[in-house]
C-alpha cells in the first residue's frame, strides 16, 4: 500500500501537475512529507513556512483586513494562503494549513485543535475545518495526513469532471 503522499506526487505527475505549500501551524511537515517521496522534485519547485501573520501577507499576499476581521486562523485566510502560494510559485496545485496546535493559544471560539486547511487546484480554491485531538505533535501530524487526504479528494473530483 502506497503512502499517502506517494499516492499524491504519483496524481499529481500523471495530471502534470505542480504543487506548492503554504504552511502555518505544520511548519514545513507538510511540504516535507511531499520530498519524502524518490521523484517529488518533479511536482515540487518551492513551499512557505509562512508561521508570522507579517509573514502570511508579504509572501502569499494575504490581505490585512482578512487577518484583523476573520483572524490567522479561519477558512479565509487558508483559501488566500492557497491562492498566494500558487501565485507565489506559478504552481497547478497549493495546499495551506493555519491552526492552533496548542497547547496554549485556543480560546472558546478556536480551541487548539482548530485547523484550516485551503486547497488550491487549477484556479478553484476550498478550505475544509478540521478539529484535532492530542499533543502538538499529534496535531500537526493530523493535519498534514487530512492535507495529503484532501488533495487526493480533490484531484479526483477534478479528474471526473473532465
Amino acid at each position: 500500500m502506497m503512502h499517502l503522499e506517494e499516492q499524491a506526487v504519483e496524481a499529481l505527475v500523471r495530471r502534470g501537475f505542480t504543487i506548492t505549500t503554504a504552511e502555518s501551524c505544520t511548519g514545513g511537515l507538510l511540504s516535507g512529507r511531499i520530498v519524502n517521496v524518490a521523484g517529488a522534485s518533479d511536482v515540487l519547485n518551492e513551499a512557505h513556512v509562512t508561521y508570522a501573520n507579517e509573514a502570511k501577507e508579504r509572501i502569499l499576499g494575504v490581505r490585512q483586513e482578512t487577518l484583523i476581521t476573520c483572524g490567522a486562523v479561519s477558512h479565509q485566510t487558508a483559501e488566500e494562503m492557497a491562492v498566494g502560494a500558487a501565485k507565489t510559485a506559478h504552481a497547478d496545485v497549493a495546499l495551506s494549513t493555519t491552526g492552533i496546535a496548542g497547547p496554549g493559544g485556543g480560546t472558546k471560539e478556536k480551541p487548539v485543535g482548530l485547523v484550516y486547511i485551503g486547497c488550491y487546484i487549477d484556479g478553484k480554491v476550498t478550505s475544509e475545518e478540521c478539529h484535532f485531538g492530542g499533543n502538538r505533535s499529534e496535531v500537526r501530524n493530523s493535519a498534514v495526513e487530512k492535507a495529503l487526504h484532501i488533495l487526493l479528494q480533490r484531484l479526483s473530483e477534478d479528474e471526473t469532471h473532465e
